[in-house]
């Protein structure tokens, strides 16, 4: 419970003050005694202890009164405007040259994949009101999570998601395609895909070309980042011994064709060669695709007033119909 003018509140003390004064102030006697031995031998019935502090029905009442005109409220629930947000499908390329070990995480080598996956969480983790969809494709695409809010169970499929549970192969055209899947049918207002591959399209029977122009009909923005070193990666493989030792290969990215998507839809091209740069990509991204209008919350209260007004009432009344009838004093 709160007060909406607490400063109503310092009545109170006011007015049990003046009661103290009141109470304790010296009268002089209509009749004097030259002792009061005897008076102090005599009781008071429970009708002359109540007569004499009846006055204390109106202290409660006035203090009660103070109370209501600080206007107590009681929060009955939090509500919400609901903003309409940006649905994101996240393309992730889950070849098998996503396992070269070029990038970093707290000092560690890992994977392509490793270090996408926990630059995602942080990108997923910071948005609110978007909807948010994952795509992962090789030689095939396949829809790790629907467009959704959830981001707690969103993050659980990231968790899923391995190089090899897919056909091998890099079908970048096929990923878009299925990514738009997931948005041209959406109510919401800005439409968004961040495509993450290493590599070049050289599966599926759609384009790279083909699915940016679809894109670009749909009016579906197609931010692209091509992940990997510039030159030679470090690439895990096992020797005769079954030991895990690296190659020095070279993969190529086809950065023309994704800077042709990104242009086509109106989006950027990024080059991701370590996990700092990573990082900062999805970043820049984030703070392109922001909402535009913000979520607000309020308070909905209940006024409790009326009832210590009610209450307050009823002892003024009790005071008055009693001093006029069986505690009335007759002079």
């Amino acid at each position: 419970m709160s007060f909406r003018d607490p400063l109503f509140l310092l009545l109170i003390p006011l007015v049990l003050a003046g009661a103290y004064y009141l109470r304790n102030r010296k009268i002089k006697a209509s009749l004097t005694f030259p002792t009061d031995r005897i008076l102090k031998q005599v009781r008071p019935s429970p009708k002359v202890l109540f007569s004499k502090n009846i006055y204390l029905l109106r202290i409660i009442a006035l203090c009660l009164i103070a109370a209501a005109l600080a206007r107590p409220q009681s929060p009955v629930e939090e509500s919400r405007i609901q903003t309409e947000g940006i649905d994101i499908v996240l393309a992730l390329d889950v070849s098998t040259s996503m396992l070269a070990e070029d990038f970093t995480l707290q000092g560690k080598r890992v994977n392509r994949l490793d270090a996408v996956k926990d630059v995602v969480q942080s990108f997923i983790e910071g948005r609110k009101n978007d909807r948010i969809g994952l795509i992962a494709f090789a030689g095939r695409a396949y829809t790790v999570s629907p467009l959704t809010l959830d981001y707690s169970w969103l993050l659980q499929n990231l968790e899923r998601v391995k190089i090899g549970m897919i056909k091998d192969g890099t079908a970048i055209g096929l990923g878009l395609a299925s990514s738009l899947n997931r948005l041209k049918d959406t109510k919401a207002k800005s439409k968004v895909v961040i495509l993450l591959t290493d590599g070049r399209n050289n599966a599926g029977d759609i384009s790279p070309s083909l699915a940016a122009e679809a894109a670009r009909a749909l009016g579906i923005k197609v931010y692209t980042i091509g992940a990997g070193t510039k030159g030679l990666a470090p690439y895990p493989v096992r020797d005769f011994f079954g030991n895990k030792v690296y190659q020095s290969v070279k993969i190529d990215i086809d950065e023309d064709s994704l800077m042709d998507i990104a242009a086509k839809t109106g989006a950027k091209y990024f080059r991701a060669t370590d996990t700092k740069s990573l990082r900062k990509i999805y970043g820049e991204i984030d703070k392109m695709e922001k909402t535009p209008i913000e979520e607000k919350g309020y308070l909905e209260y209940k006024e409790l007033f009326t009832g210590l007004l009610g209450f307050a009432l009823a002892l003024v009344l009790l005071e008055v119909g009693l001093s006029n009838t069986i505690l009335r004093r007759i002079p």
